[in-house]
Formats: structure tokens, C-alpha cells, sequence
């Protein structure tokens, strides 16, 4: 939002209110899940392009679709690397050590549920991958304006704004000596700086290109990688436990592959940091995080 403001674009912020936008772009405040209210508050507006950030139901997907076809000429839709994730679909297989391919999930051949109970939070979060699936799905055959959709890998960097707070907590186990819980055979995973994710969607924002695009930095890290390289800041030892097979571990560690390739994005001409190269900045803010005084 404010990279789109800041080159000179018009940009119009819609949501429920709970955050207001800076300065000098318009807020709309509407429930994007009441169709007739976002028709209302959009009146005779258009766009040229529409950044979606907030679609995670086909549902929502579908009332998008009708509200802004003959609005915009193009909508980018922020997706996820769990659409890829082998535990939450049957996908096709992927060698470990090979970068996932966006054909490995096809949303203008995905089969999309609008009936099913997406308005139940209990359900949507146990399904947060296949609603995410099926939302690419219906907006890629809407058909009344181009379609991407971005696929973000795992998003770290921005201290106390990263609401996740996912290595804040490998920052405060490891600082506090506490274990940190492994698979037996942990996997990589994509990463990508919040700062690169934003660029990388204003990018997209102004592209042509179309269909999905993986976006993560170049060198994927194993649940090891991160709690060393976070001890290492510290200061610390990072212990690690293994947990037996089938049970959860600490965030990013994977018993399963599905880290992604960013071949498309490059060969569209964007160009991507090493994680190497933002991650100690990003461990300084959690750190940071995890020693500021709590009430």
C-alpha cells in the first residue's frame, strides 16, 4: 500500500476498519462478506488492478469475483505455500530436494465447494490450505479480468508486527535454554522478508503475466538452519528434541517436502535476495521481541 502510494498511484484501502490506512488513501469500510454492502460502498468506482490480501474461501473468492468483474482489468490474489502442502491434498509427488513447480497445483483445473461450511471458523482454519486452493480456483475461471495469484512462502521480519510470532518463539526458547521440538528427518522450507513480499506484490500488481508465481527468497532452510542461526545471535546452545513420527513439532520444522521454486517469478523478470542475506536483521527484531517486558 504505501510502495503503491509513495510511486504515485491512487490506492483505495477496503476493509472492516480495524486498521486504518495512512494518509492520502482512500478507506473504504465494508464486510467483504456482504455482497450487497461491498457493491454499495464500491458505487461507480474501478480500478486498475485489485490487490487482494484477505481471500482465504472460495466463497469470498466467488462474492469478489461478481463485485469486481468490469471494475478492474486485473486482480492479484495473495496466496500461500501450504497450497502445496502434501498432508492437505492429494497432489502429485515432488522428489525431495526439488524446488515445488507451480503446476504441481493448477486453479483453473482445482475443483472448488462453495457449499461446504467455510463460514465456520473451526472449519476454515483446519482447512486453511484447501480454502485457499479453492478461492485461486474460483477467481482464475471468473473470467472478468486477468488473474495472478502469488503464492508467499513463510514470511518472517518486522519484529512485534509479525502477528505469527512464529521466530519470536524460537528467539525466547532458545534465549531461555528451552528446548526446541524437531522431526526425526526435518525438511526445508521457503522463506521471504516481508519487505521483499511487499515488493514483489507491487511488482506483480503492475505485470502482465498470469496464473500462479511462486514468491520466496533464494535458499530454503531446515528447522536446524534457524535455530542455529538464531542461537548463534543469542549467543546460546539451541537443544533440540526429537519428537516421535506423527507429532507436531516446533514451527518449520517439516516431516514432509514442499518447499517452493522461484524459477516463473525469475524468468518474469523479478529478482530475488538470499534468505542468508535478510535473516540475521529479521533474528535481531525477534530477539528484541523476546525480551521486551510483558504485563
Amino acid at each position: 500500500m504505501e510502495r503503491l502510494r509513495a510511486a504515485g498511484h491512487q490506492v483505495t484501502v477496503i476493509n472492516r476498519g480495524s486498521t486504518r490506512p495512512p494518509d492520502g488513501v482512500e478507506h473504504l469500510v465494508v464486510d467483504r462478506d456482504d455482497e450487497g454492502a461491498l457493491a454499495a460502498a464500491l458505487d461507480a468506482r474501478t480500478f486498475d488492478a485489485v490487490v487482494d490480501q484477505v481471500c482465504y474461501t472460495p466463497v469470498q473468492a466467488a462474492i469478489a469475483a461478481r463485485a469486481f468483474a468490469g471494475r478492474t482489468r486485473r486482480y492479484v490474489m495473495t496466496s500461500t505455500i501450504e497450497v502445496y502442502d502434501p498432508a492437505t491434498a492429494a497432489l502429485p509427488v515432488v522428489p525431495s530436494g526439488t524446488p515445488v513447480p507451480e503446476e504441481n497445483v493448477d486453479p483453473a483445473a482445482w475443483r472448488a465447494s462453495l457449499d461446504l461450511p467455510w463460514h465456520d471458523d473451526a472449519y476454515l482454519e483446519a482447512h486453511y490450505a484447501e480454502g485457499k486452493r479453492q478461492a485461486e480456483a474460483v477467481l482464475a475461471r471468473a473470467g472478468g479480468f486477468a488473474f495472478a495469484t502469488v503464492r508467499s512462502a513463510h514470511v518472517l521480519g518486522g519484529g512485534a508486527r509479525d502477528f505469527t510470532g512464529r521466530l519470536a518463539h524460537y528467539a525466547a526458547r532458545i534465549t531461555r535454554g528451552e528446548e526446541i521440538t524437531v522431526h526425526a528427518k526435518a525438511l526445508p522450507t521457503a522463506f521471504i522478508h516481508y519487505e521483499e513480499l511487499a515488493d514483489l506484490l507491487v511488482w506483480a500488481t503492475a505485470a502482465d503475466f498470469t496464473g500462479p508465481v511462486n514468491a520466496c527468497s533464494d535458499g530454503p532452510l531446515d528447522v536446524h538452519d534457524l535455530a542455529e542461526a538464531v542461537a548463534a545471535q543469542a549467543g546460546r546452545k539451541a537443544v533440540h528434541r526429537t519428537v516421535p513420527a506423527g507429532a507436531e513439532a516446533s514451527p518449520f520444522s517439516f516431516d514432509r517436502h514442499y518447499a517452493m521454486s522461484n524459477a516463473r517469478a525469475k524468468a518474469l523478470g523479478f529478482s530475488f535476495s538470499r534468505t542468508t542475506d535478510w535473516l540475521p536483521g529479521a533474528i535481531t527484531e525477534a530477539l528484541a521481541v523476546s525480551a521486551a517486558p510483558t504485563d
